[in-house]
């Protein structure tokens, strides 16, 4: 609004300098910037995130599969981890397990399970690949939507920052060069501005 105001307050100023409406302009652009670019680059790349994270969704719960392990037994010294992609961030216990991979290969290893208190044959799921790799749970559609969300907000706010950062540098590059000139003009007038019988 400010921009705004500026422009009008300037239009028909005798007081008006370049610099004064070239900062108006300045302040205006910036505003309309913030205001159109930046939702609309901000859409855009939530939408490229929604699309590609929603793809690697697909492809994850292509590759990924859900097995049964059993309990062998728990490890000694065995430490409680948190789960980083568990919600509740639930503590996990290192133990040796057994298990089968979808392409019916059998498997043993260490392993991070969510049982408090594991006892021989307990049984509890584990995610592998095709293979009988270990790997991550499959990301799910809802996370990948939220990340998406926050890439679009994140662009939207980097580039008002951004456009609101470039106005301020050219505004304050403006300012400086108005007080150099002001100070060649007091340099011109000399120390007996003012003065009676100097022709001030």
């Amino acid at each position: 609004m400010r921009a705004i105001g500026g422009l009008w307050r300037w239009r028909h100023n005798p007081l008006r300098r370049t610099t004064d409406l070239v900062e108006a302009w300045v302040a205006l652009t910036a505003l309309l910037l913030i205001l159109l670019v930046a939702p609309v680059l901000g859409s855009v790349v939530g939408t490229l995130a929604q699309d590609t994270l929603q793809q690697a969704v697909r492809e994850q719960r292509h590759s990924r599969h859900q097995v049964t392990a059993t309990v062998v037994r728990e490890l000694e010294g065995s430490v409680l981890e948190a789960d980083p992609e568990a919600a509740g961030r639930e503590s996990r216990t290192r133990l040796l397990a057994d298990w089968t991979a979808p392409d019916g290969t059998p498997h043993h290893g260490t392993v991070l399970a969510d049982l408090k208190a594991p006892r021989r044959g307990d049984h509890f799921p584990l995610w592998t690949d095709t293979h009988g790799r270990l790997v991550a749970r499959p990301l799910d559609a809802a996370t990948a939507t939220t990340h998406a969300v926050i890439a679009g907000f994140g662009a939207a706010l980097l580039t008002a920052g951004l456009v609101e950062s470039v106005r301020r540098l050219v505004v304050r590059s403006m300012v400086r060069r108005r007080y150099a000139r002001w100070d060649q003009a007091w340099d011109r007038a000399g120390p007996d501005w003012g003065r009676t019988g100097t022709g001030s």
